[in-house]
Formats: C-alpha cells, structure tokens, sequence
C-alpha cells in the first residue's frame, strides 16, 4: 500500500496562518489495485515547530484505515518537507 499522488492539490485559504488546509484526490496503489478518493487534509504548525496532520477521507476505503492515513501522513510530511506543497 503507497501513496501515489495527490491529483488537483489546492489549498484552501484561511485566517489562521498557521494552520494549512488542503483539498486533494488521493490516488492509492492498494494490493486490490490503484483507487482514488477525496481527501481533506490540514498541517498546523504549533510555537514549537512540532506540526499536527488531520485527514479527512471523504469515501469509504476497500482497506485497514490505520495504514492508510498513517501512508498519507508520511506523503504530505514528505512533500511539505521538499516544498511541493502550495504555500
């Protein structure tokens, strides 16, 4: 199970700068084969630099939920962290 990319990635704007809210279409490669599925997501960053990820999955998955949000959090850390991300 892997994350293969976030299709039309745009943020969402906010008064609060330091949380970032995102909306996406998900593709997962899952063992049953590659699914999209609608996903909110946001990163808020706290006074220690410490950053908080909430996602939001909008349809039902055909898999373990746990893996899923776990394999999408190290996507989004992993792409905030090269800036891929829209700012």
């Amino acid at each position: 199970m892997k994350v293969v990319e976030f299709k039309n990635l745009r943020r969402e704007e906010g008064q609060i700068f330091y949380i970032r809210r995102y909306y996406c279409v998900t593709v997962l490669d899952l063992p049953t084969g590659i699914s999209e599925h609608p996903t909110r997501f946001s990163i808020e960053m706290n006074g220690l630099g410490n950053k908080t990820i909430d996602i939001s999955i909008e349809n039902q998955v055909n898999y373990p939920l746990l893996p899923v949000k776990k394999a999408i959090t190290e996507y989004i850390l992993t792409e905030d962290r090269e800036g891929r991300l829209p700012c």
